[in-house]
């Protein structure tokens, strides 16, 4: 009788269990069909052009349509034996050790004359912020003006302080500073605001116990503000690094590469290898030896960036 009784309550229990993976079964169906517009262009625009460009980066592929054949290696052998794109290698990297110094000092020296509660608080943050709002094309024209020889404002001033005029984009010494210069302006604000929000973090329990203690402001900020900064920092750091090493538009706008070469970056000699020289198969080569030392960068700054947490 208990068997019977046992058996007759086990019963609707199937049911119920069917139904529940009739649901699990129609939520991973919406779940896919959300995903796919985006997984339809994740592959469409990118996965597909990444292979596309491994393919003819072994491929003589030009924009003529002349000797598309399969070359093998040799668009990667010739890559490293050329001159002119370890040269722009090198501008490119010159370029990223000289702007993410200043680009993270000035943003952390931004951030902490906000956060000390200066008075007319918007107007400092929309000041430090607006440029990076602005498009690369007016913020390139803007510095091509300011730092024209003989009708810019930077040597207007100079020359009322005493100082003789600089030729900052037709100098080679001095034409990559002035890059850096625009960049800096243009691009400081995005990292001061994400050293503003990380400094309004911390809590203010820290400096209160400090002020008790006789601390002062430098000894609050070396003591306790830099201390609690350190992953902003690191994170800073790989993103300007990173966008550093892609520099393009404010180069190609503002000097075209020049003087002499003397600031033509590896992403520009990749577009003048390939829309100038018509080579694509060649330009897809180096840019994939860009991709590799890319890599190699983030490899070695996420290895870094562990052993600091640990």
């Amino acid at each position: 009788m208990s068997t019977t009784i046992d058996k007759r309550q086990a019963a609707p229990a199937a049911p119920a269990e069917n139904r529940h993976e009739a649901r699990k079964r129609r939520d991973r169906i919406h779940g896919w069909s959300f995903m796919a517009p985006f997984l339809a262009f994740f592959g469409l625009f990118l996965i597909w052009p990444l292979i596309y460009g491994v393919v003819m980066s072994f491929t003589g592929k030009s924009l003529t349509g002349a000797n598309s054949s399969f070359l093998g290696l040799a668009n990667y052998a010739e890559a490293l034996g050329d001159a002119d794109m370890w040269h722009s290698l090198g501008n490119t990297l010159y370029f990223t050790v000289i702007s993410t110094v200043p680009l993270v000092l000035v943003a952390l020296l931004m951030a902490a004359l906000v956060n000390m509660g200066l008075p007319a608080q918007w107007l400092w943050r929309l000041s430090f912020f607006a440029p990076f709002l602005l498009a690369s094309t007016v913020v390139s024209l803007f510095f091509v003006w300011m730092f024209n020889p003989q009708l810019g404002l930077i040597n207007d001033v100079l020359g009322k302080v005493g100082l003789a005029p600089v030729d900052w984009l037709n100098n080679p010494d001095v034409a990559m500073w002035s890059i850096v210069i625009a960049t800096l302006w243009w691009t400081v604000g995005f990292n001061f605001l994400l050293y503003l929000a990380a400094m309004q973090n911390i809590p203010t329990a820290h400096y209160e116990a400090a002020q008790l203690d006789g601390a002062g402001g430098w000894r609050q900020f070396f003591s306790i503000t830099l201390p609690q900064l350190n992953q902003t920092t690191i994170m800073i750091v790989i993103l300007q690094v990173l966008a550093s090493l892609k520099i393009f538009d404010q180069v190609y706008q503002m000097t075209g590469g020049g003087p002499g070469g003397a600031t033509r970056t590896i992403v520009q000699y990749i577009f003048e290898a390939g829309f100038t020289g018509y080579r694509l198969g060649y330009s897809a080569a180096i840019s994939y030896i860009f991709f590799g030392l890319i890599v190699v960068v983030s490899i070695a700054q996420f290895a870094v960036t562990r052993k600091r947490s640990a």
